[in-house]
């Protein structure tokens, strides 16, 4: 199944396939770690990495939304890479996307690469605030271990769960669900995966891309 129903502190909420949360209350998609910009900002430094990551994430963010009934979206923070997420042809891209989205609330919970990226434009309307941001009975952070007044989402960790057999292993993102907080993975492309060990408590949702699975 694409989607896992689970209940966070008393409320209903899908873990999906998509690397995203959805909260059906609130209409809400939450998102972690997109990290708009972040090939531009390597061929700035004239690294050779593949190109349209930006439209990449467009297009997955445009699937959940004709899936889902999304009336806003929360992104949990690192929305931008760098300064040089704020390139021309990228701004162009993401403008074109709310353009098609203008109904949609966007919030951004500042990240540490928002801090040295600088905010979105303004012309994308995004509301920008500092962590924890709380919308009982959770608090939208990037950093796990922000304290604050309700249950954790946060992102900042990427995190992966090694699958391993006799002879091969696969790195898959997965959701970290503590009695406290949840770590959800990267949404971007090209971001990248950090190991994770459960601790205890925790349970540990991988996502192959179709489908939700819980291992831990």
């Amino acid at each position: 199944m694409n989607a896992h129903r689970l209940l966070l502190a008393g409320e209903p909420v899908l873990l999906l396939a998509q690397k995203a949360l959805y909260w059906p209350r609130h209409k809400a998609l939450v998102v972690a770690d997109i990290h708009f910009g972040k090939a531009a900002s390597f061929r700035a430094q004239g690294v050779p990495v593949p190109r349209g990551t930006t439209s990449q994430n467009l297009a997955a963010l445009d699937l959940l939304i004709g899936q889902y009934e999304v009336g806003q979206i929360v992104f949990l923070g690192d929305f931008l890479h760098a300064r040089a997420a704020h390139a021309p042809a990228t701004l162009a891209a993401m403008l074109a996307w709310r353009r098609r989205h203008a109904d949609l609330a966007l919030t951004l919970v500042r990240g540490n690469h928002d801090r040295h990226a600088g905010d979105p434009a303004r012309a994308l309307g995004i509301e920008v605030v500092d962590e924890p941001c709380l919308r009982a009975p959770f608090c939208f952070c990037h950093h796990p271990d922000t304290a604050a007044p309700g249950y954790v989402l946060a992102g900042h960790v990427h995190p992966v769960f090694v699958l391993a057999t006799r002879s091969d292993a696969l790195r898959l993102p997965c959701f970290v669900v503590g009695p406290q907080r949840m770590i959800l993975p990267s949404f971007g492309a090209f971001t990248g995966g950090f190991p994770v060990a459960p601790q205890s408590g925790e349970a540990v949702f991988v996502s192959s891309g179709e489908a939700i699975h819980l291992v831990r």
